[in-house]
């Protein structure tokens, strides 16, 4: 029991500590963006912040950087959701592999479809041509 309690304490205080660490201009930004949205978690990560959180019942996160300014937003979308042009490619460029996971991404450049392969991110625009690779 102990235990139990010594754990649900250090995840309560690396969950602050990860609050406080988000500048207050990333989070009126986020606040902006989504009103009356809660974060679950933060998270840096190549110096930008993402935020997670549930909206409208799905899996989401947005990217700030460390002034504010949104970069995107990802929604995570069943696999089956993807245009069939993008299972096409997968299944004729990654040998069989499987689509890990999907989503669908809204960025200043416009919105995209990526799919998770072999560990890399595949970026489609709408209608499923191939745009690039990426690290995941």
């Amino acid at each position: 029991m102990k235990t139990l309690l010594l754990v649900l304490a250090t995840i309560t205080t690396f969950g602050c500590y990860a609050q406080k660490e988000t500048p207050a201009a990333v989070q009126e930004a986020f606040k902006k963006n989504f009103p009356g949205v809660t974060v679950k978690k933060w998270e840096k990560e190549d110096g930008n912040y993402e935020a997670n959180f549930t909206k409208d019942g799905k899996t989401m996160s947005a990217t700030f950087d460390a002034k504010g300014t949104w970069i995107e937003t990802e929604t995570d979308i069943a696999v089956k959701d993807l245009p069939a042009p993008v299972n096409a490619y997968v299944k004729e460029h990654y040998n069989g592999a499987t689509i890990k996971e999907a989503a669908m991404l809204k960025t200043a450049k416009g919105d995209m479809y990526e799919a998770e392969v072999k560990g890399k991110d595949l970026l489609f625009d709408m209608n499923g041509k191939f745009l690039k690779e990426e690290k995941d």
